[in-house]
């Protein structure tokens, strides 16, 4: 039996496109999750270009698994895996 990973996404406050993830989430069940603003605090910023080696919001990660941002997690929604991710079940 797989655990539900943590949902981590690095956002800021007036991207629509965070916005949009967000609102996927909670449409998924997510009820809580992570969310880091990258505009209020630029460490966090590096620490998600680090991360991602992207620099743009969102950049969601499920448990470990980088998603990507707002486009790729609707994509693994029409594809049929973001439930099974949402479960802990590999990608």
């Amino acid at each position: 039996m797989s655990t539900q990973p943590r949902v981590r996404m690095y956002a800021t406050a007036t991207c629509p496109y965070c916005i949009r993830a967000e609102q996927l989430l909670l449409h998924k069940g997510v009820g809580e999750f992570d969310k880091i603003r990258v505009d209020l605090d630029p460490a966090r910023r590096e620490e998600m270009m680090k991360a991602s080696g992207r620099r743009t919001v969102p950049q969601i990660f499920i448990g470990d698994y980088h998603v990507g941002g707002c486009d790729d997690l609707h994509a693994l929604d029409r594809a049929g895996k973001l439930d099974a991710l949402l479960r802990g079940e590999p990608a």
